[in-house]
């Protein structure tokens, strides 16, 4: 069975996520779309897909997509989504699904009442190495976890101009790194009983640095930090009280973990390209058996992760919007 794929969007994450469409059995490069028809067809011209739009409307009505991958900055994703289930089309949505928790319950009623597929773009969990990690946790490999220790940081400095310092964008370190902090402990731990932060803020108001102090019910912690003014390990370990896993640098897309008890043992799962070729893998699945949703990236999943980013921007007082 062939799916054809659209892209809404010409930026880097586009490119790669077109790239990485080339290893997926099935996948035909359909067409691309953007506000303008310049940037599509260079895009299109580069990658190999067989048309292009210079609108995003017009890649929402295009018969030859069956689903369109979502890719703008996250301010946009909320109305590209839209647009492309207005037009009928199954949507992969980059993450996060949108700036807030409001606006992602809106997409995810939006897509039920269309009966329209929707998943929010969270590749880590689909990589086959988190999967196998939380098979394992959940399996008791490592007993009860305790704690989970995580880091995510880009080394800077931004300019002021750059999206990530811009709030209208929804810039700053939380909804371009926390969520995948916030997605790794919900995979292990599911939703905290309580929650603490505390950032540095950018002079136009976004937070620069952050940090989450996350309690679980009965006994676990979660100790988190993302930054856009550092590079840190960004890596992960989840500790038990029977042993420990450690996600390597990149843990967000490891091809590899290793588990601690007695003694260790390494899991490798090598993949060719950047990874983004297993969450495409799942919608293709997902639209082949008739799904609304993925199970591995369930709508819950996305809303309660949106919840805890919500009470954490409340909490360190920023405001996304011009």
């Amino acid at each position: 069975m062939t799916t054809r794929w659209g892209i809404l969007g010409t930026g880097g994450i586009a490119a790669t996520f077109a790239s990485d469409l080339a290893l997926v059995p099935g996948a035909a490069l359909a067409a691309v779309g953007s506000r303008s028809p310049e940037p599509a067809a260079a895009f299109a011209t580069r990658h190999g897909f067989a048309r292009s739009h210079g609108s995003w409307a017009a890649l929402a009505a295009d018969p030859d997509v069956d689903v369109i991958y979502v890719a703008t900055p996250h301010a946009f994703h909320r109305e590209a989504a839209m647009t492309c289930l207005a037009g009928g089309k199954a949507v992969l949505c980059e993450k996060p699904l949108t700036l807030d928790l409001a606006t992602s319950e809106q997409l995810v009623q939006e897509a039920r009442a269309r009966g329209l597929f929707l998943m929010e773009a969270m590749w880590m969990r689909c990589n086959p190495a988190i999967r196998k990690a939380l098979a394992l946790v959940r399996d008791g490999a490592i007993g009860d976890v305790v704690t989970i220790h995580a880091d995510l940081g880009l080394r800077g400095p931004f300019a002021a101009t750059h999206r990530l310092r811009d709030p209208a964008l929804g810039g700053g370190a939380l909804l371009d790194l926390g969520v995948y902090l916030a997605h790794l402990t919900h995979l292990f731990l599911g939703n905290p009983s309580t929650t603490q932060s505390w950032a540095r803020l950018t002079p136009e108001g976004v937070d620069e640095t952050t940090g989450m102090l996350l309690g679980y019910d009965p006994a676990a912690v979660a100790a988190l930090t993302c930054s856009i003014s550092g590079a840190s390990r960004n890596a992960a370990s989840i500790t038990g009280t029977r042993g420990r896993i450690d996600l390597p640098e990149g843990f967000y897309a490891p091809r590899s973990f290793i588990l601690h008890r007695d003694d260790t043992e390494t899991f490798g799962f090598p993949f060719e390209g950047n990874g983004f070729q297993y969450e495409a893998i799942e919608v293709q699945r997902c639209l082949a058996e008739g799904l609304l949703e993925s199970p591995l990236v369930p709508h819950a999943a996305t809303l309660e992760v949106m919840t805890l980013l919500d009470a954490v921007r409340a909490e360190i007082g920023v405001v996304y919007g011009s």
